[in-house]
């Protein structure tokens, strides 16, 4: 196994880790633990940067594998949507962004498995990739920025999570109306 693949097996190992520190930070409650919380983002800001060290990587040495190209995309939706669960539970991503983000996946998911009895590797696309960035930038943002935050920043960190969560769902429609579309062939060929 290349190291490319051995960062993205690493990011796969680190979401058990987040969904501890996760549960433990308990935003919105009487039992709050902003160490946690920022913990949790500590750990998937590290993660997040294995998403770009593993394809820099790749890229760059000629490292591309078939493994990779499944991996990689299905760390990144372990890590995100944890993430993204979380910020449901704790009220501040409506379950709406959570469900279109879910919806997305398992359709990108049949087009890969489909393509895949044919013997074709699909990688992700580069509206994938925008989708990617900005959920990994708001999770980072949410986790993060109300450890440093004072009691007047409350509403203020609330209505930015709400807006960028809304906005994941729109990049995120978007990114797989584009890609079913782009792949639209792995249906006809499909028997």
């Amino acid at each position: 196994m290349n190291l490319p693949n051995k960062l993205t097996m690493l990011r796969v190992l680190l979401v058990p880790v987040f969904m501890v520190f996760a549960a433990l930070g308990r935003i919105g409650t009487a039992d709050y633990n902003p160490t946690m919380h920022l913990l949790a983002g500590i750990v998937f800001a590290a993660a997040s940067f294995t998403d770009f060290l593993d394809g820099y990587l790749a890229r760059k040495f000629h490292l591309v594998t078939d493994f990779g190209k499944f991996m990689d995309p299905l760390a990144d939706k372990c890590l995100t949507t944890a993430a993204l669960i979380y910020m449901v539970v704790d009220g501040l991503c409506s379950p709406v962004v959570l469900a279109i983000v879910l919806f997305r996946e398992f359709a990108v998911a049949g087009v890969r498995m489909i393509a895949a009895e044919s013997g074709t590797v699909i990688a992700a696309n580069m509206w994938g990739k925008v989708k990617t960035v900005l959920q990994m930038l708001t999770v980072i943002f949410y986790y993060i920025f109300p450890f440093f935050m004072g009691p007047t920043d409350i509403m203020a960190f609330g209505l930015i999570t709400q807006v960028l969560c809304w906005l994941i769902a729109a990049v995120t429609l978007l990114s797989g109306g584009i890609y079913l579309w782009q792949n639209r062939v792995c249906f006809m060929q499909a028997k």
